[in-house]
């Protein structure tokens, strides 16, 4: 039985500022003591294992580069009524899924986080490379802060 609250990254940091859920979840392990009742997942490029991560909790983060018309390294805070995905699936991998789609799902199933709040950072680039953007990296302390906030303690 997992934690009350889980902190989901997610991405693929194998596509710079793409990985930044999963930089921040390296981040934010390191800091487990300041966050006992928290599980902080690497969820790679999700799929629906996300399922099984959020059922039961009370509360599930998820941490995603997303591209929101902003300007580079910007991070928003969501709901998930809040967010509209316009993702399009190619349905050439089991792995590929549509998050908001878990989370009904989730719903369906009387599963549910009571909250999930999705955190969306703007990417300044999205190519082949294992390094975030300047732009992103130079913003890690500030997003930490802004997850440090949602999770209750900063």
């Amino acid at each position: 039985m997992g934690k009350d609250t889980i902190v989901i990254g997610l991405g693929n940091p194998l596509m710079c500022d793409e990985g930044i859920g999963i930089t921040l979840i390296e981040y934010l392990t390191k800091k487990q003591d300041e966050h006992p009742d928290v599980d902080f997942i690497d969820a790679g490029t999700g799929g629906m294992q996300l399922l099984h991560y959020i059922s039961g909790r009370k509360k599930a983060v998820l941490i995603d580069c997303a591209f929101m018309g902003t300007e580079p390294g910007t991070i928003k805070r969501f709901t998930a009524d809040e967010v509209k995905s316009i993702k399009k699936l190619s349905h050439l991998s089991l792995h590929e899924v549509d998050i908001l789609k878990v989370i009904e799902l989730s719903e369906q199933l009387g599963e549910a986080p009571d909250e999930v709040v999705f955190f969306g950072i703007e990417p300044a680039a999205v190519e082949d490379g294992m390094e975030l953007s300047d732009t992103l990296a130079g913003k890690i302390d500030d997003y930490l802060q802004t997850i440090d906030a949602e999770l209750g303690t900063d």
